[in-house]
């Protein structure tokens, strides 16, 4: 019996309807089914990792249901498997595998941070990075004064030269790239500063300041008191004074110093003791925030030539003659 062509026609619709449904089936299950993930979960794409591969990898670790070639062939469909960008990810609960290509495309990688801390010091900085899981040493055995050249830096003493703030970065990240970051970020903040510079400051050069700013961030803490100290010390400069800082001090004894400073220890000189020498020290003692060189460059007007610290939350008492500064003295420090 021959069949009616309704019928013939029915049936091949009919059989060509059962795989397209299962596609689209299969389909709508890729792009709506979320991620089932106890907890957030990290994901690597390396250099060089194309959507096949990361597609495989994603399969394999258990972090998609459904095969391989379904993220791979949706890549292709959409014009965006050639754009994924290398980077550590993060992969959240819910998440469904288009979202995931998305976040691959646009590079959205996990984000770690480094807080720089007025007042440490170059070498604290280094021991801070390289101590970090997702920072990458290049040598463990370079030194500051080698990364300096790594980096094309002109100076060849390291103290000073990296800007404190929070650093945001990205797995792998060198610990050059990261100091270089800071180094860079110090140069911009150091430039902009001296070319709205005053004339009557006892400054020839930019290393200049960031040496008294590196003083002044050692000698307080507090924003207000900053300019203060700078005008003290720039007053002493001027009038041929030495300045007779503590902190430059300890900076020279190095090891020495095992927290307490001794009258002997301001009578040992080194190139750092203010103390016995007049002027700047030759290098900066530590990393000076932007308040610190701002302070530097824009001191406080007055009178003030001394200072010594009260005991009450890091503030100081100034003073604009020797006579009150000893009573100060003996009133804060001998407890007198």
């Amino acid at each position: 019996m021959k069949l009616p062509v309704s019928v013939k026609i029915f049936s091949v619709i009919f059989v060509l309807a059962i795989p397209a449904f299962i596609v689209w089936n299969e389909y709508q299950r890729f792009v709506q089914t979320p991620l089932d993930l106890d907890d957030s979960q990290l994901f690597q794409i390396n250099k060089g990792d194309n959507l096949s591969r990361v597609s495989q990898r994603l399969f394999q670790q258990g972090l998609s249901a459904t095969p391989s070639l379904y993220l791979d062939l949706y890549g292709r469909w959409q014009g965006v498997a050639g754009k994924i960008q290398a980077g550590e990810y993060e992969i959240t609960s819910g998440m469904t595998m288009p979202a995931l290509l998305d976040k691959f495309v646009s590079g959205h990688v996990m984000q770690y941070r480094i807080t720089v801390i007025e007042g440490m010091t170059a070498q604290q900085l280094l021991i801070k990075v390289r101590e970090h899981p997702k920072i990458t040493t290049v040598d463990p055995a370079m030194t500051l004064e080698a990364m300096l050249h790594e980096i094309d830096a002109q100076q060849s003493h390291p103290e000073g030269w990296f800007l404190p703030e929070t650093y945001q970065f990205t797995a792998g990240t060198t610990d050059i790239e990261f100091l270089n970051r800071a180094y860079q970020k110090m140069q911009t903040v150091l430039d902009s500063a001296w070319q709205s510079r005053h004339d009557d400051l006892p400054y020839s050069t930019p290393y200049e300041v960031l040496i008294m700013a590196s003083i002044i961030e050692k000698e307080t803490g507090i924003a207000e008191e900053r300019p203060e100290i700078a005008g003290v010390f720039v007053r002493r400069l001027n009038k041929g004074m030495r300045l007779q800082t503590d902190p430059t001090v300890i900076y020279g004894m190095g090891e020495l110093y095992d927290g307490n400073i001794r009258r002997q220890d301001l009578r040992t000189d080194t190139p750092y003791n203010t103390y016995t020498r007049h002027g700047l020290p030759p290098t900066p003692i530590c990393l000076p925030s932007e308040a610190a060189i701002e302070a530097a460059l824009n001191p406080a007007q007055g009178d003030y030539l001394y200072f010594v610290a009260t005991g009450e939350d890091g503030r100081h008492q100034f003073s604009t003659n020797l006579d009150d500064h000893n009573r100060a003295v003996r009133k804060y420090q001998l407890k007198q």
